[in-house]
């Protein structure tokens, strides 16, 4: 045997790649888990000899899962909705909300309401911030204000030029007394080790989110904090798609990137904190996380918008978000608008915007020309014959990097967050969205998004199915791959 073994051990290699892989198979399969991503896995284990086995150990294990739910569902049941429950719509304003000309989302605030526990809060001003530059001013200008804490939780901690003046802003702030937490996601982030001590001798308490190894040959492990939000002094949030990085920010770059970010003020910032100090209490390992009384201060009406924010991620027993947006869908009467930098929807998601496009509902899609990965560009073409012949409208963005994440319904209704329209986002990475019901806000945002439209191409049905066979081919092929990505 060892003897065959020395003489063959390629074939020997194959022999136990293929034994391996087999045994992991029927594991995948007994899982029970979702079937497309579980025939992604098990094609990718029998059609390609090691590497299957590596992207399986690599993205396919659920151990940081079952990890998660041991070490967050406590905490969630005995902190979390403490305080929430404050906030909660009794069923006197509930039936007031009701009565209002936005009657037909109710469905939608009771799932998340009744689901999730987040609830309607009433009195919220929000602003909308346009791309980079405006967001980090509006930012740096909260974090030169504030008075008692920050708390800053992102995907991405560049090093760039805007991650070098945040860093400094908060080192400084730190020194003058303010208290100051940061989460960063280990793998999104290149927070060099000097800059992570410079912080912490600054007085930063400063933690990463999931440590792997080799984080750059991982880019995409499994369960990465994908959130982008900060809370300052209990009174001022923001949260939306712009991470920290010098390519967001326009003014620093020869190419253009599109992506939307929102200033929220009002109670609804007690429902964004609450989910800081979650994942604050997961990623420092504390057996009971301390709340002061100024986290969740007493707040005065900002202005006459209601909201929810909706969170995911996989300590949640339910996709929260996709619930929400699938329920809004269904709910739609008139018009649905999207943009997303990565259109991968699973089946449900699929089949909801297919059925309102047949009751006549206008669906437009907008999302980027030329994206930031291949294997999504080819994965999310894959999917526009079948949505336009179903008669939903795609367009594509040809100024630059298209990175916003909204869908506005009826222009009544809007989300605005880190969700993309995808299945990781759905299903497996750590994601938080701003539900806003207002008509004002949300024709703001449709005058935008006809705004964006001027920077896009139209995708037209018969000039779609003309492309050439290679780019089809690439299509179907990223498609096999398409809950991984």
């Amino acid at each position: 045997m060892i003897d065959f073994i020395s003489n063959n051990w390629l074939i020997s290699l194959l022999i136990l790649n293929y034994l391996l892989a087999i045994g992991t198979a029927f594991f995948v399969i007994r899982n029970n888990g979702n079937p497309v991503s579980t025939l992604s896995y098990v094609l990718g284990l029998l059609l390609f000899p090691f590497v299957g086995l590596l992207v399986y150990l690599f993205f396919g294990q659920e151990y940081r899962k079952d990890k998660m739910f041991k070490r967050q569902g406590v905490f969630n049941h005995k902190i979390i909705k403490k305080w929430e429950k404050k906030l909660l719509v009794d069923e006197e304003s509930l039936e007031k909300y009701e009565e209002s000309f936005l009657e037909q989302y109710s469905a939608v605030v009771g799932l998340v309401q009744n689901t999730q526990r987040k609830p309607l809060t009433f009195g919220n001003d929000v602003r909308l911030l346009n791309n980079g530059d405006e967001k980090f001013e509006a930012l740096f200008d909260a974090l030169r204000k504030a008075q008692r804490f920050i708390h800053l939780e992102y995907y991405i901690f560049g090093q760039g030029e805007i991650g070098r003046q945040l860093l400094d802003l908060l080192c400084e702030r730190a020194q003058e007394g303010v208290a100051v937490k940061v989460i960063y996601d280990y793998v999104g982030s290149q927070l060099a080790s000097r800059d992570k001590k410079r912080l912490e001798e600054a007085g930063v308490e400063i933690y990463p989110f999931m440590p792997v190894w080799f984080p750059n040959l991982t880019r995409k492990l499994n369960y990465r904090d994908h959130r982008k939000l900060c809370v300052i002094d209990g009174s001022i949030g923001f949260v939306g798609g712009i991470n920290v990085s010098d390519e967001y920010v326009n003014s620093l770059n020869d190419s253009f990137w599109r992506d939307i970010h929102l200033r929220l003020e009002g109670n609804v910032v007690k429902s964004l904190h609450a989910h800081f100090l979650l994942n604050w209490n997961f990623v420092t390992g504390s057996k009971e996380i301390s709340i002061a009384e100024d986290y969740f201060p007493k707040v005065k009406d900002c202005g006459e918008i209601a909201m929810q924010i909706v969170a995911s991620g996989p300590d949640s027993d339910s996709p929260h978000i996709m619930r929400a947006l699938f329920t809004a869908i269904n709910q739609a009467r008139e018009s649905i608008l999207i943009t997303t930098p990565y259109f991968i929807p699973n089946e449900p998601m699929l089949v909801a915007l297919k059925t309102a496009a047949a009751r006549g509902v206008d669906i437009q899609l907008m999302c980027p020309r030329d994206g930031d990965s291949w294997a999504a560009k080819y994965a999310t073409h894959s999917y526009f014959r079948d949505i336009l012949a179903s008669g939903i409208r795609i367009f594509h963005y040809c100024k630059g990097m298209l990175h916003a994440k909204t869908m506005l319904i009826d222009g009544q209704l809007c989300s605005v967050g880190t969700s993309n329209f995808d299945y990781r986002s759905f299903e497996i990475n750590f994601e938080i969205n701003a539900l806003i019901y207002n008509e004002d806000f949300t024709q703001k945002m449709q005058q935008h998004f006809e705004k964006d439209k001027q920077d896009c191409e139209e995708v037209l049905l018969e000039l779609w199915l003309e492309r050439p066979l290679k780019e089809k081919i690439k299509e179907s092929f990223s498609r096999l791959w398409a809950p991984l990505l």
